[in-house]
């Protein structure tokens, strides 16, 4: 697995195998749709979300963002919450990554509450995912690989240790 690392350990934007935290669901067949079809790309059965770019698109200003940032990494004990950002994450995040910061699967909204980033966890790394959010993708194995082949994929990734 190219992207994700030997072993599964993923990288700077290649999720992680090995953890528990899974972005579109960690059970066999949640991991089977995700080889299968694929995040963020043209095949029709593929997952789709999309953050919003909220500073380079001038929904929030860059202080805004600032207080977020703030308020995103208090809900893993790395900032001080102020009750701006507190006021921007309910404004503008929790559609999506709940009111708890806890995300939504069904969505592909991470929780923000864990030491988990995809991005980086460090304040700068996390202001820009705000500011111009990320928004990768994965191929849809399915056009590559055939349905046996991608069942015993999902059923391998499920070993690794983060499958639920």
């Amino acid at each position: 697995m190219q992207c994700h690392g030997a072993g599964g350990a993923g990288s700077n934007g290649f999720p992680n195998l090995v953890d528990d935290d899974w972005l579109w669901g960690g059970t066999i067949d949640q991991i089977y749709t995700s080889i299968r079809y694929g995040i963020r790309n043209a095949n029709d059965k593929s997952h789709q979300s999309m953050m919003p770019r909220f500073g380079a698109d001038q929904v929030l200003t860059g202080t805004q963002v600032s207080a977020v940032t703030d308020y995103v990494l208090s809900l893993s004990g790395k900032a001080k919450a102020t009750s701006e950002g507190a006021k921007i994450f309910q404004d503008n995040c929790v559609a999506c990554h709940q009111a708890d910061g806890k995300g939504n699967q069904e969505l592909g909204a991470p929780n923000l509450t864990d030491p988990i980033w995809l991005y980086g966890g460090d304040r700068n790394s996390v202001y820009r995912s705000i500011f111009y959010a990320h928004n990768g993708s994965m191929p849809a194995w399915s056009e590559r690989l055939d349905d046996a082949t991608i069942k015993m994929l999902a059923t391998y990734v499920h070993t690794l240790g983060g499958g639920r």
